[in-house]
């Protein structure tokens, strides 16, 4: 029996929803990953293997036949500032904990979709998510460095330019080229930033291999379950359940970096989260129902034609 037929009996077997859990479960773990290479290569150094790496993995699946010109190359170049842009989540983990900035992250995706959105019904999203923030403030468990707070909005707006640039190299042909384009351009942004923090430790074969699996797990994986899920269920109903994905980084916290949450910062990732999952939801229902619909953001919030497209340069 094949690798394809077994890839296949599987997908068959198993829930489409699975797939996508597993996806965000891989994302995070990915990022707890991550965090903890932090003390040998630092944040920066962590960014620059993982685009690295994820570069060289979509421009081999891509095989784009020539370089980017005109519009495909200034489409590549912003979609490279804004996935190195969205990496500011890993500097922003030295500060907070991964389920806090994860969910600060997922502001700039909703952000865009309420823009954009003009149902009454949306402000109580935005009250609910406002009490969100509140929330996850939560003083009494120790104040959150104001470096890390801006580092994860910075990235939070980052997916937001992200996710209309995307709609745009979605438009284009060969739209696959051009993201792998454009994670090319990110990680040429970030080796830079990572040879400084500690650039002889990045060659170090335990480094390489540290971070080519904190690239595969949190970007290869998820990319691979994403695309069978998408491939069974409507891109709505994968962006709704991805809106957990704050919620699976704060267990993922708990489980690898034993990140502890009190239940007033719980409360505030759970109000974030459903406030996206609302908008997302809505905007799904209203595109399959031919009503015209506002950008669906938060269900491609991590970016690309679709989700999936960055499920490798995002988180």
């Amino acid at each position: 029996m094949d690798l394809n037929t077994l890839r296949d009996n599987a997908e068959s077997m198993l829930p489409a929803p699975v797939f996508v859990l597993a996806a965000a479960v891989s994302t995070q773990t990915g990022q707890a990953l991550g965090k903890q290479l932090f003390a040998q290569v630092g944040p920066g150094g962590v960014v620059a293997l993982r685009l690295g790496f994820a570069a060289i993995v979509l421009l081999a699946l891509a095989r784009p036949r020539a370089l980017p010109r005109g519009a495909r190359l200034r489409t590549a170049l912003g979609l490279g500032a804004a996935i190195a842009g969205m990496n500011l989540i890993y500097p922003a983990l030295h500060y907070l904990p991964l389920g806090v900035a994860s969910s600060l992250q997922l502001l700039g995706p909703l952000t865009v979709a309420l823009c954009a959105s003009r149902r009454v019904a949306d402000i109580g999203v935005v009250a609910l998510v406002v009490a969100g923030v509140w929330l996850v403030r939560d003083p009494a468990s120790g104040a959150l460095a104001w470096q890390g707070i801006a580092l994860a909005l910075l990235s939070a707006a980052a997916m937001g330019i992200y996710l209309l640039l995307s709609r745009r190299a979605g438009s284009l042909a060969d739209s696959r080229s051009v993201l792998a384009f454009g994670v090319g351009a990110g990680a040429l942004l970030a080796v830079p930033w990572g040879g400084l923090e500690d650039g002889r430790a990045l060659i170090h074969p335990g480094v390489l291999l540290a971070g080519a699996v904190v690239a595969v797990v949190s970007a290869v994986i998820p990319y691979s379950l994403e695309l069978a899920a998408l491939q069974r269920l409507s891109a709505g109903i994968v962006g709704t359940l991805l809106t957990l994905e704050p919620v699976v980084a704060a267990l993922a916290g708990l489980v690898v970096l034993h990140e502890g949450l009190s239940i007033q910062r719980w409360a505030g990732i759970v109000c974030i989260c459903s406030g996206a999952a609302y908008v997302t939801w809505q905007n799904s229902r209203r595109t399959e129902t031919g009503t015209p619909a506002p950008d669906d953001a938060t269900a491609t919030a991590h970016g690309g034609p679709g989700h999936t497209a960055a499920a490798f340069p995002g988180n």
